[in-house]
């Protein structure tokens, strides 16, 4: 990866962003990345020497591993034998090593309480994440094959860098505290299995299919790709804020019609925000992204 320094930033706080241990380890996949795009993974293997990234691009990154230092610390000075902090665990499905490494578990006699930090938005608390789901649930599937115990539950620790307390006051679904749990539903053995040797078939398939047959990458799903439908807003003239959004043109003009002349209908195009030059490092080379850019 090629790193640039726009802004020109003093030497140590470049060489405070640029900070980075991690490791997937031995692994052919990190669940990380087990559950996102298969084109993504490959395109970012194959272009890791051209990609540019900016060193402020790193901010959020290091302050997220600062957290977790910050909570790890606490758990190392911790007396309570039953409580685990970043533990890299391995598994193998098809051939292939999983990996992931868990933030926090606490270990109960009716079993594992898995925790996993996030510096995020108040917007990714109040409107959920699929992707929480799905790494959470895939490192009670590495607890369960690589340490034989059961899980009891999983949350989030979620950090909330946009907080605002006057929210809080005003907005009943608003997070009252700037840490904020999150609890995620487990899914039982037998999901999480499949879900699993799912993703790494995919990933394999999508491999084999591009190396070996010279075959088109798997397009990128509308989750993975962020992508938010086109709505329609009812807007009461002379205010910003929507009176009602619906999906279709012809709801918002049924719904409009007995409200008479003082409202009016906006459409809102629906984007990928991930698929993007801003977000996604491998766009350029993304035959996806310009097919539908």
């Amino acid at each position: 990866m090629k790193i640039t320094n726009q802004f020109n930033l003093p030497d140590v706080v470049v060489d405070a962003l640029l900070q980075d241990d991690y490791t997937k380890g031995k692994s052919n996949r990190s669940v990380t990345s087990l559950i996102d795009s298969p084109r993504v993974a490959i395109l970012q293997r194959n272009n890791e020497h051209r990609i540019e990234q900016d060193v402020v691009d790193f901010l959020w990154s290091r302050f997220g591993t600062s957290v977790h230092g910050m909570f790890e610390a606490a758990v190392a000075n911790n007396q309570h034998a039953n409580v685990i902090s970043e533990e890299r665990m391995y598994a193998e499905v098809r051939g292939w090593t999983i990996s992931g490494a868990v933030d926090l578990q606490e270990v109960y006699d009716d079993g594992v309480l898995i925790s996993d930090y996030k510096v995020t938005s108040v917007w990714s608390v109040i409107h959920d994440k699929t992707e929480w789901h799905n790494q959470l649930n895939a490192y009670a599937w590495l607890v369960r094959w690589s340490k034989d115990l059961p899980v009891k539950g999983l949350r989030i620790i979620a950090i909330l860098r946009d907080w605002q307390r006057r929210k809080a006051q005003m907005e009943a679904d608003y997070p009252q505290s700037p840490i904020h749990i999150v609890e995620i539903p487990l899914w039982s053995e037998d999901d999480a299995d499949k879900y699993i040797r799912g993703r790494v078939r995919l990933h394999q398939e999508a491999e084999y299919d591009y190396l070996v047959s010279g075959s088109d990458l798997p397009a990128c799903t509308a989750a993975e790709r962020w992508e938010k439908p086109t709505t329609y807003a009812v807007l009461k003239k002379g205010r910003k804020r929507a009176v009602r959004v619906l999906t279709t043109r012809e709801e918002a003009e049924a719904y409009i019609e007995p409200l008479g002349t003082g409202h009016a209908i906006e459409e809102r195009l629906g984007e990928s925000t991930r698929c993007s030059q801003d977000w996604c490092r491998v766009a350029r080379w993304c035959d996806q992204f310009q097919m539908e850019s």
